[in-house]
């Protein structure tokens, strides 16, 4: 066969496969059943015998929608009557003009339709707000004015939506600074900035100071500040007219919820050493906002208990919270459900697996709050 005619059939060979390769990707697109329409749906209530019950979601980082209402769907169905949520000013702001609040979108309108009330914690620094070669953590009073007007942006698109804002998370520890030291001016400085530019925007916005990690680390730790001395410190700046309440974490470790606190303890108690510091300044009714709490039954973890406990610790807590604690309005349990397993211990402090096949301590809770006979 002369080479051009060898050339030809060759290359009619390829167009007619390429054809036919075009016609059965078109074919395979008509036959796909078209993208799944999820919407949030007729409004519903949540029915509890303990409306102090919260669940702390981790949903920022979900990529599917159905598992958004689906995940509150089932906390409401549980008795939870409110979900805290981190909406990270980095994912909604990637630059000073830009904005995307798709994800806070998704969460906060399927929040609202399943009848929870939305406790939103900000922070995560973006990277224009930032030195370069820091962690997304590292916030320093060069970025205050910036993220005062991102929590002020946020409060104004959720008014109606979203009641509290917690400004930061664990600032006593270094971590929580993108690794510098942390003090408690630093952050009595940072409310000062961001709580009047929240006002503003949305008076009904109560704005509540980040929660500490309960700790025991001393004066010029490498790790952070003690709990109690960085709380003190905070009022001795001046924080206490910046902040409209306190949340707190008071994980139970190894330790009932009925034992007595101390100065060299951690464990639920604790809170009320905190509560002694307001009290000392003056602040002792301000409310108190429990935003990650529980015991974890790892098999093998030195600060878990077993399942059994588990369940009874977290039932006596919340109703210790309730007759005990008049100023406390939410118990949040740390942590309803994660995205996909961590493969840790942090993976048995959850109430519902990644595949939402739920744990015995859910059906608990169901029964606790009244809802192990409801259908809905």
């Amino acid at each position: 066969m002369p080479t051009h005619n060898l050339q030809a059939t060759i290359h009619n060979s390829q167009f007619h496969t390429g054809l036919r390769l075009l016609l059965l990707t078109l074919l395979l697109s008509w036959l796909q059943p078209p993208p799944l329409l999820i919407t949030p749906g007729p409004s519903q209530t949540v029915h509890t015998t303990h409306p102090i019950l919260g669940v702390h979601t981790r949903l920022i980082d979900e990529v599917e929608e159905w598992k958004i209402q689906y995940t509150l769907q089932m906390a409401r169905q549980m008795g939870a009557a409110w979900i805290v949520e981190f909406f990270p000013w980095a994912y909604a702001q990637p630059a000073p003009d830009r904005f995307d609040w798709r994800q806070f979108d998704l969460i906060i309108n399927h929040a609202q339709a399943q009848g929870l009330q939305v406790v939103a914690r900000i922070g995560l620094t973006p990277e224009w707000a930032r030195p370069s070669d820091t962690a997304r953590t590292y916030l320093d009073k060069t970025a205050y004015d910036d993220f005062a007007a991102f929590a002020a942006a946020f409060a104004s698109r959720y008014r109606g939506q979203v009641s509290h804002l917690i400004i930061g998370n664990e600032p006593n520890l270094n971590f929580e600074w993108g690794y510098r030291q942390t003090t408690p001016a630093d952050y009595a400085a940072l409310l000062k900035t961001v709580y009047p530019a929240v006002k503003a925007a949305n008076p009904d916005m109560m704005v509540l100071a980040g929660a500490l990690a309960p700790t025991l680390e001393p004066s010029g730790s490498a790790n952070g500040l003690n709990d109690l001395d960085y709380l003190a410190g905070m009022y001795q700046a001046g924080a206490a007219d910046f902040f409209d309440g306190l949340a707190a974490h008071t994980y139970g470790r190894t330790f009932p919820p009925a034992a007595d606190p101390g100065p060299n303890l951690l464990n639920f108690r604790r809170l009320e050493l905190q509560m002694a510091i307001m009290a000392q300044f003056g602040d002792a009714d301000k409310p108190i906002f429990i935003t990650e709490t529980g015991w974890n039954d790892h098999p093998r973890w030195t600060q878990a208990v077993r399942p059994g406990q588990r369940i009874q610790y977290t039932l006596d807590a919340i109703q210790f919270a309730e007759t005990e604690w008049p100023t406390v309005t939410m118990v949040a349990l740390w942590a309803f459900r994660t995205p996909a397993p961590e493969g840790k211990h942090n993976d048995y402090y959850t109430l519902v697996t990644p595949e939402f096949v739920t744990k015995p301590i859910y059906a608990a809770l169901q029964e606790f709050t009244g809802n192990d006979r409801v259908t809905r």
